[in-house]
């Protein structure tokens, strides 16, 4: 059941083990409400995926995600026609001494031949609830994807020249996030609640840790969080998201560690920053200057 309010929306995602602000807690209450898509921006690892992933959760309703990459066209993302089973049904029809081809075509362009791909499984969804609709990265797609998104989202439905429309019975949850590698068209966003998903302030991380790293001992998961805290503010060609800061304390409390020293830091730094340049600045000297740092920033 949807919350009924943006305190029990703060909840019902707690439950789940996300830890949102109110301001996001209070976009997905009105997205919910008001029956609008949502549209996340934000750095990668944010938590933008995921936000979907826990609405799939908490409302007992399936995911139906459409990842978007470069060259995304209406059959990888809607609907095609199953070529390979129509030519074997051709085959067999023949080989029956089938002759009607008004008969056949009937029957290869009937619905058991339809590959529903992650937009028509969003609409054509039968008598279930309605599903949330991931959109992952639209940003990755080419500009004329989203002028089809946009006649998808003010209708919800998919014009199958052979069947006909199918129309959702009701709108699904539907969840759009990019990491703004390019801007998306206004026309997008006008449909759309739009929030910018920020990186976490040392309170909400640390809790944000707590949940997702339970094995850290405390003290190692406050020096995690003061240390990417730290990194956050330095000029790096990119800053670690809330997936790095995980997967880092993880990979510290695999070694047995539980407490954060410099060559700890340094030897598992590749969970925590992706690129070379960002780990030769970072390893060294400068490990030990921002861990010598730690004790007067790390959270109470």
């Amino acid at each position: 059941m949807p919350p009924q309010s943006v305190d029990s929306t703060i909840e019902l995602l707690n439950r789940a083990d996300y830890v949102a602000d109110r301001a996001l807690a209070t976009v997905v209450y009105l997205a919910l409400r008001m029956g609008r898509p949502l549209f996340l921006e934000g750095e990668a690892g944010v938590g933008k995926t995921e936000v979907a992933k826990v609405l799939a959760q908490v409302l007992a309703t399936p995911l139906v995600r459409l990842q978007c990459y470069e060259g995304l066209d209406v059959a990888s993302a809607v609907y095609e026609w199953d070529y390979s089973r129509q030519m074997l049904e051709i085959r067999l029809a023949e080989a029956a001494g089938v002759t009607s081809r008004q008969a056949l075509g009937h029957e290869i362009f009937s619905e058991r031949f339809l590959l529903r791909r992650p937009l028509m499984q969003a609409i054509d969804f039968g008598a279930g609830p309605p599903p949330v609709l991931l959109i992952d990265e639209l940003d990755r797609a080419d500009e004329p994807f989203e002028a089809f998104l946009l006649e998808l989202l003010s209708d919800f439905q998919v014009s199958v020249p052979e069947l006909g429309v199918f129309k959702a019975p009701s709108p699904p949850v539907v969840v759009i996030t990019s990491n703004r590698t390019r801007e998306i068209h206004d026309a997008v966003k006008r449909r759309c609640l739009y929030h910018w998903i920020d990186y976490p302030d040392a309170e909400r991380e640390l809790e944000i840790l707590r949940r997702k790293a339970p094995a850290a001992a405390a003290t190692l998961a406050r020096q995690v969080v003061a240390f990417v805290q730290r990194l956050r503010g330095l000029d790096l060609f990119k800053s670690p998201g809330i997936a790095e800061t995980i997967d880092w304390c993880n990979a510290i409390v695999a070694l047995d560690r539980a407490a954060l020293d410099a060559p700890t830091a340094d030897a598992t730094l590749g969970a925590l920053l992706k690129y070379q340049d960002d780990l030769g600045r970072i390893r060294g000297a400068e490990v030990t200057r921002i861990l010598a740092e730690l004790p007067a920033m790390a959270p109470a």
